[in-house]
C-alpha cells in the first residue's frame, strides 16, 4: 500500500446526491461504486439515527480502506466486494430490498489513478495492466493479442477516437507494449494532437480500460438490476463522465423501467470543478423507479 493510502477521494457532487437520491432517515441504500466511502459516510450521515448503506466495489484494494473509515457506522453498513453487475443478487442477499436508493458514481477514484502497479495513468511508468479485479485479461493482452482492425474498433468504439486507425497501426508496429507511459507515448506521436488539458492518450486508454473490464456490459446489468431492488418510488442516481456511459445511463432512463426527476443532466458548480479538477466532467442523472 503507497504512503498516500490514508488520503480519501474527494467525492463529487456530494450535496446533490443527497438530494437526488432523497435520503432519509431509516432508508436503506445501495451504493454501487463505493471506492473510498465518501458518498456512503455522506449517505450515513444524512440517514441516521438508522439508515443503512450496502457499499459494494469491484476492486479488492478499495474494500479495506472504505471499511475502516466505515467502521465508526457499525451494523448499519455491510461492504462487499462486488461488481454492481451483481447488484440484485447482493442486495437480496443482505437483506436491502425493496431498497429506497441505489447509486452509481462511474468514475474512477484517484486511489486507482494514483496507483503505480495498475497501469490506469498514461502519465507513470507502470504495468499495463488496467483490471479492477485480478481475474481475467489485462490491458496488455489486448494492446499486444488484437488484429490491427479490431483495435482500432475498439479504441474507436469505446473511446471515439477519430485518429484510431493511425493508433492502431501504431500499436501493432511497436509491439510488444507493456508499459503506460510507453504506449502514451506511442499512443501522443501516431494521433499527432497537440499536448493540451487533455492528453493525447486520453480516450485510448479509456476504450483499453472499459474493454478490460467489460464496464458497459456491466453497466447495462447492474441498471437493470437496480431498478428491479427499488421500491416504488425509490431513486436511482447516476454519475457518469465521459459521453459513451452518459449515453447508456439516458438510454436506460428513458426505456420504461424507471422514468426521470428531471430531464436536464446536473453538473458541478464553479467552486467544485475549481477544488477537485477531476469532477469537471461528471453528469448527473436523477430517475425513480415505476
Amino acid at each position: 500500500m503507497s504512503a498516500n493510502s490514508h488520503i480519501y477521494h474527494e467525492p463529487v457532487m456530494t450535496a446533490q446526491v443527497l438530494a437526488g437520491l432523497a435520503v432519509r432517515p431509516g432508508g436503506a441504500y445501495v451504493d454501487c461504486t463505493l471506492g473510498d466511502a465518501g458518498h456512503a459516510t455522506a449517505i450515513l450521515e444524512a440517514s441516521a439515527p438508522d439508515g443503512r448503506v450496502l457499499g459494494l466495489d469491484a476492486d479488492p484494494e478499495a474494500i479495506s480502506p472504505a471499511t475502516e473509515r466505515l467502521r465508526r457506522f457499525g451494523d448499519r453498513v455491510i461492504v462487499v466486494n462486488a461488481n454492481f453487475g451483481t447488484v440484485a443478487s447482493q442486495a437480496h442477499a443482505h437483506g436491502f430490498v425493496p431498497a429506497d436508493g441505489v447509486l452509481f458514481d462511474l468514475g474512477l477514484s484517484s486511489r486507482q489513478l494514483d496507483s503505480e502497479e495498475r497501469g490506469f495513468s498514461f502519465r507513470r511508468s507502470a504495468p499495463l495492466d488496467m483490471r479492477f479485479t485480478p481475474e481475467g485479461g489485462s490491458a496488455t493482452d489486448l494492446v499486444n493479442g488484437l488484429p490491427e482492425q479490431e483495435l482500432a474498433d475498439l479504441i474507436y468504439t469505446l473511446g471515439e477516437e477519430p485518429r484510431s486507425r493511425r493508433i492502431a497501426r501504431a500499436i501493432v508496429a511497436a509491439r510488444p507494449l507493456t508499459d503506460a507511459a510507453e504506449l502514451a507515448e506511442v499512443v501522443a506521436r501516431a494521433s499527432g494532437y497537440r499536448r493540451g488539458r487533455t492528453h493525447p492518450a486520453t480516450r485510448t486508454f479509456q476504450a483499453l480500460r472499459m474493454a478490460t473490464n467489460d464496464e458497459l456490459g456491466n453497466l447495462r446489468r447492474g441498471l437493470s438490476q437496480a431498478a428491479s431492488v427499488l421500491n416504488a418510488g425509490g431513486r436511482l442516481v447516476t454519475i457518469a463522465y465521459h459521453s459513451i456511459e452518459d449515453r447508456e445511463v439516458k438510454r436506460f432512463v428513458n426505456s420504461g423501467e424507471v422514468r426521470p426527476v428531471m430531464k436536464r443532466v446536473l453538473k458541478p458548480d464553479s467552486e467544485e470543478i475549481s477544488r477537485n479538477r477531476r469532477s469537471r466532467s461528471a453528469r448527473m442523472r436523477i430517475a425513480e423507479h415505476v
